[in-house]
This record gives C-alpha cells, sequence and structure tokens, in this order.
C-alpha cells in the first residue's frame, strides 16, 4: 500500500486530489500539511471525502525550515512513498516577499525534508507560468530559454520548479498546468480567478437588449486578439492521479494543457454562447493581421503616453482604479494570453490508453458559466426571479401596520414577496400577516419603536440574521412610518419639540435603518430603498413645515447616498405621495371634503416604485407644481399665501397625527 503526503490540501486541485488518493483500491493512509488556522476547514473537507477517516493531518507550515514538524509526524512520515507538493500562493498581484517565501523557500523547505526522509518521489506541481515571456513553442524538457518574468508569481514559480530539477536527493516529476477552470462536468469552482473575473462583464453585455441576438447572425469582426490555454480541474486532476502512479522516469515534466491554444476570441465566444452575450469573430487574415499590427503600433505610443499621463493623475483617475472598480485586476487584463506554445508530446504519450483528454471549452462553457451565475456572481442578488420581478425579495416595510405600509405588504407578498414588517404595535402587525398567509402569501413580524435607537439597531441584527439564516438576504427597504404636524409657524414658536418629534420618526429612524442595512445589502451587491415621501414638497404645503422639513432631509440625504453607494448596487426611489386616506390624515376634518387617493391606489404606486426602480414616482399635480415653482418661484408663493389664507388651521386634536 503506497503512502503520501500532501500540502496544499485545502486548495481547489489538491482537495479534489487528496480526495482521489483516498479512493485508490488500496485504501492508502494519507498525510497533508495543515496550518494551525486551517484545521477546521480541512476537517470539513474530511468528512465528505470517502475514506476521509484515513487522512491525517499534520500540523505545519512551508515557510518554516523543516516545516515546523513534531518529531513524532516526521517518524511517521520517514519513508514516504509519494510526496505531492500543491502548496503554493497563486497571486499575481502578491508582491515579490510574498511569493518567494511561499513558493521558493517552500518548496526549499519540502525538498530538505523529502530528501531526509528518504521520500520515494517528490511530485511538484508547477505552471506553465515558468515560460514567462518566451516567445514560440515551449516544450516539456524546456526551463530556462532566457525569457523575462512579467510578475514575481512567474519568477517565483520559475525558481522553485528549477530547484526541483537542479537536486538529485530525491527521484522527481513536474506537472505543469495552465490556466485551471471549474470541473467540465459539475462547474464547480471555489473562487473568482483567471477568466472569472470577466463573467460579470459578458453578464452586462447580455443585457444589451437586441444586440446579443443580432450577433448570432452576423457577429462582430475584431482582429485577432492572442491566444490562451485553458483546462477544467478535473482533467487535471485525473491527469495528475494517473501519472502519479504510472510508470515514467525520474526528471520526467508534463504539461496539462490544452494541446492547442485557444484563440481568446474563440474563448469569447464560448463564455457569450453560455451567457446570451454578443458574439465576435476574428478578422480574415489578410486584413486582420494588418489592422492587429496597426493597433500595436498605435497602442504602444499611446500606451507609453497614457502611462506616464496615469502616473501624474490621481489614483481615483487611473486605469487600475478604473479596472478595479468593475472588478478586475489589471495583472489579469496584462496577461489573458500566452506568447508560448506549449508541447504536450510527453503528457499525451503518457496518457495514452486511459481516455483522458482535455474537452473543447465550447462543451463546457455553459455548465460553468451556470455554476457560476448560480453562487459565485458577486451581482446574483440583483437578477429578478423569472416569474416576476418581486419573487422571492425580502422586503422590509415600515409602518406596516395599517394605512399605505399594511396595503403595499398584501400588495407585494400577492406578487411573491416575501414583506418584513415593522411597527410599534405587534397585535396589529399579526394580524397583517395573518391577512398575508389566508391569502397563500408568507410574512413575518418584527414590532420596533423606530424613534428608539438602540431598538432600530437591535431590529436590523435580527432581521438579518433571521433572512441570512434562511438562505437569503434583505433586498429592500420601504421607509413608510412617519408623523404628520399640521400647525403654522406662528403657533410653533414655542413648540421646537414638535421638528424634533418629527424629525426622529421622519428622518433619523430612516436613516439609521439604511445605515444599519448598509453593510449587508453591500456585501450581497444590491440593495434598494423606497422613501415614501409627500407631493407637499413639490408645492410646498402651507402649515407643514415640521413634516416637509423631514421629508426634505430624508430626500436630500437618499440623493448623496445614490451617488456614493450606485457601484455597491444600492439605488434609492422617493414616491411623492399626494393625499390618501389613511389613519394620519383622519384627525383633520377639513380633509373629509378633499379628493383623496385610497390606500391600495398608493400601494401600487409603491409597487412601481419596487419592480422599476426609478429615481422618483411623482403625480402629475406635483410635477406641474415643481415646475412652475421652478420658474415662476414668486407667483407660486403668492398663490400658496392665498391657499394660507383661504383655509383654517387645525384645531388642538386636530394638530398631531401619525
Amino acid at each position: 500500500m503506497a503512502t503520501y503526503f500532501v500540502t496544499g490540501a485545502t486548495g481547489f486541485i489538491g482537495r479534489r486530489l487528496v480526495g482521489r488518493l483516498l479512493g485508490r483500491p488500496d485504501q492508502p493512509t494519507v498525510r497533508v500539511l495543515v496550518r494551525p488556522g486551517s484545521r477546521a476547514r480541512l476537517a470539513r473537507l474530511a468528512a465528505e471525502w470517502p475514506g476521509g477517516e484515513r487522512l491525517v493531518e499534520v500540523v505545519g507550515d512551508l515557510t518554516r525550515q523543516g516545516l515546523g514538524l513534531a518529531e513524532h509526524d516526521r517518524a511517521a512520515l520517514r519513508g514516504v512513498d509519494h510526496v505531492v507538493h500543491l502548496g503554493a500562493l497563486y497571486d499575481l498581484t502578491a508582491d515579490e516577499e510574498a511569493n518567494r517565501r511561499s513558493n521558493v523557500d517552500g518548496t526549499a523547505h519540502l525538498l530538505d525534508l523529502a530528501a531526509d526522509l528518504g521520500a520515494g518521489w517528490f511530485h511538484h506541481v508547477s505552471s506553465v507560468a515558468v515560460a514567462g515571456d518566451h516567445r514560440g513553442r515551449f516544450t516539456e524538457d524546456d526551463l530556462d530559454t532566457g525569457q523575462g518574468f512579467p510578475t514575481p508569481y512567474h519568477a517565483t514559480k520559475f525558481a522553485a520548479e528549477r530547484l526541483v530539477r537542479s537536486q538529485d536527493r530525491v527521484r522527481w516529476r513536474v506537472y505543469r498546468p495552465s490556466v485551471v477552470v471549474g470541473d467540465s462536468r459539475t462547474g464547480e469552482m471555489d473562487k473568482i480567478d483567471g477568466p472569472y473575473f470577466f463573467f460579470p462583464l459578458f453578464a452586462a453585455l447580455a443585457r444589451l437588449g437586441p444586440l446579443p441576438r443580432l450577433t448570432r447572425l452576423l457577429p462582430l469582426v475584431v482582429p485577432e486578439l492572442g491566444a490562451t490555454n485553458i483546462v477544467p480541474v478535473d482533467y487535471v486532476v485525473d491527469a495528475m492521479d494517473h501519472l502519479i502512479h504510472a510508470d515514467q522516469p525520474s526528471g520526467s515534466t508534463f504539461h496539462l494543457v490544452n494541446p492547442r491554444p485557444q484563440p481568446l476570441t474563440e474563448v469569447y465566444d464560448a463564455w457569450a454562447a453560455a451567457a446570451g452575450a454578443p458574439r465576435v469573430t476574428a478578422a480574415p487574415s489578410w486584413w486582420g493581421d494588418p489592422l492587429a499590427r496597426a493597433a500595436r503600433a498605435v497602442s504602444r505610443p499611446v500606451a507609453a503616453v497614457g502611462g506616464a499621463v496615469e502616473r501624474r493623475l490621481p489614483r481615483s483617475l487611473s486605469t487600475r482604479r478604473l479596472l478595479d472598480e468593475i472588478g478586475i485586476p489589471v495583472e489579469v487584463v496584462r496577461h489573458m494570453s500566452f506568447p508560448s506554445v506549449f508541447d504536450d508530446t510527453r503528457t499525451r504519450k503518457a496518457l495514452a490508453g486511459s481516455g483522458l483528454r482535455v474537452p473543447p471549452l465550447s462543451d463546457y462553457a455553459d455548465v460553468l458559466w451556470r455554476y457560476w451565475a448560480e453562487r459565485l456572481d458577486p451581482n446574483r442578488a440583483r437578477r429578478p426571479h423569472p416569474d416576476g420581478p418581486l419573487v422571492g425579495r425580502r422586503i422590509v416595510i415600515t409602518g406596516a401596520s395599517s394605512g399605505i405600509g399594511r396595503a403595499t405588504a398584501l400588495a407585494v407578498a400577492r406578487l411573491g414577496a416575501v414583506p418584513l414588517l415593522v411597527a410599534r404595535r405587534a397585535e396589529e402587525l399579526e394580524r397583517v400577516r395573518a391577512e398575508i398567509e389566508a391569502d397563500g402569501g408568507v410574512a413575518h413580524c418584527y414590532p420596533c419603536d423606530l424613534t428608539d435607537g438602540e431598538a432600530v439597531d437591535a431590529l436590523v441584527k435580527r432581521m438579518v440574521s433571521d433572512q441570512t439564516a434562511d438562505g437569503g438576504g434583505i433586498d429592500m427597504l420601504v421607509n413608510n412610518a412617519g408623523r404628520s404636524i399640521r400647525r403654522p409657524l406662528r403657533q410653533s414658536r414655542d413648540r421646537l419639540h414638535d421638528f424634533e418629534r418629527t424629525m426622529a420618526i421622519n428622518y433619523f429612524g430612516p436613516v439609521r435603518l439604511v445605515l444599519g442595512l448598509l453593510p449587508h445589502m453591500a456585501s450581497r451587491r444590491f440593495g434598494h430603498v423606497v422613501n415614501i415621501s409627500t407631493q407637499g414638497l413639490q408645492v410646498g404645503s402651507p402649515r407643514y413645515s415640521a413634516y416637509l422639513a423631514s421629508k426634505a432631509a430624508l430626500d436630500a440625504f437618499s440623493r448623496v447616498a445614490a451617488a456614493e453607494l450606485l457601484g455597491a448596487g444600492i439605488t434609492f426611489t422617493t414616491v411623492l405621495m399626494p393625499l390618501v386616506r389613511t389613519p394620519m390624515i383622519k384627525p383633520t376634518v377639513l380633509y373629509e371634503r378633499f379628493p383623496a387617493a385610497t390606500p391600495e391606489q398608493a400601494a401600487q404606486w409603491v409597487v412601481e416604485a419596487l419592480t422599476r426602480r426609478p429615481k422618483r414616482v411623482s403625480r402629475p399635480l406635483g410635477t406641474v407644481a415643481q415646475a412652475a415653482y421652478a420658474v415662476a418661484p414668486k407667483a407660486v408663493d403668492a398663490v400658496m399665501h392665498l391657499v394660507f389664507r383661504a383655509l383654517p388651521d387645525s384645531s388642538p386634536r386636530e394638530t398631531d397625527r401619525k
């Protein structure tokens, strides 16, 4: 029975290879190096592996001499048959010191240990990055061809492989994967890396209306952009498992690559077909090559000038900053294509008869795309449900016990949303929930006094915890709860508390909710806030100075927040409500003779704000009044003064209402 010692066992390739080794017919014991901080993760993986009970953790660190192993671990490893070295830092953006410590020093320490233990084989997982900027054919026997290295990662992978090749203390083999993507059968991938950085761009291109459909008939013509080399992780693991146990001589190197370089236009089209994005085609060589040469000729001086300019620009205006904003590391853009063509003759010969081959990307691109879209897309919370824009959305609705809030909760529940009902009175919230459930919907109650800051903070924590534990998250917030006071200024001179109480519920409560939910929404890269405001802001209704000032403050806050949070996918809508016949206006007897919308009509305007997400939802009268004030503000003041004089003040019992 063979024995194994594996580094990098919790990595993307490592955990699949360890699972494969544990599943071998001879039921071997597999020891794996694990840092103290990764022991819990390894335990979770071992619980999923068939044969995981035969996995033995060896606590240590590649960056330490002797790996920092305990003496009993060294004794158990003596004479190990196969040392499989997958542990490395794969990060094109990491600095030289971090890469050297992990990739070069770690390899040197493991080689010393393998020699001291009398290991049978040292299997070193390198990378095609060792080819650096070598142009042309790069064979499995090549290493130093005088190439340069564009990043510390490239240079340290070269240096690490050279250490392995230059020693004769332990028999060795080297494996050089190219760009490794997810499993071709399941799509499984553990992180956003390499080509995956461009997936959000494909998703955005797929939303360009008729353009993707038109390019199926007439693809966009672009010059050839170079070639890359992509392989799925299942091929890499299958090939390594076969080659580790094959009868191959010491000193063999194997290219785990696609035998045919993949033009970037071809790769783009494979992803585009899966995503529904516009298609492209490479220009014919008779005019595409001159076009590409011309583009390169122009780009070199432009890039030189651009680089000089960029160095003088604030970081916020740099190309790197722009790429960071859309989530693509500049290093990934610079290394999309390979100048080398990787010869895998020895690998194909060694795998002959095994049935192993690299599948065409076009055969599994849709599998990778679906996995990413469902589990890794940072913007997946933004995608509407195919059955409707509000289906499955978790929507916080304040003031949900009556009036507009209640009607909105009922309306969104009928559209498949899950309203999270917030108000002071728990018993009234329960009645609203019962109405929703009787109609076949789902709702949750969260009693809270929104003027109590500590209660609001606790409310946010409770809602976020409940919804994430349920596998979802909070998508939207409707700030509906409010207080209205109808009182002229001449009666308000000694009533500053009117303004303070109104600001507490109409401004500070909603702002506290937004600030509390902001980290959660930003982590999901989606959130929409609907503020229920009033047409009075457009009209400038007399006697409502406290009420309108609080609504104007929230409107100004939301306008600034919308600009700052747009990149995080968080948007805002203000609904400028006309008079609505709710309990809030009932104390004012005067309004009984005024035309007013029903709560159900108001709820439909809120639904419009939630589904279309415009900046504002406004009625015609308010829009006209706002335009008139912009053109002739003094004339509007005069008209509103006449209205003020014509209408009576409210009686004391009518003045304060919620």
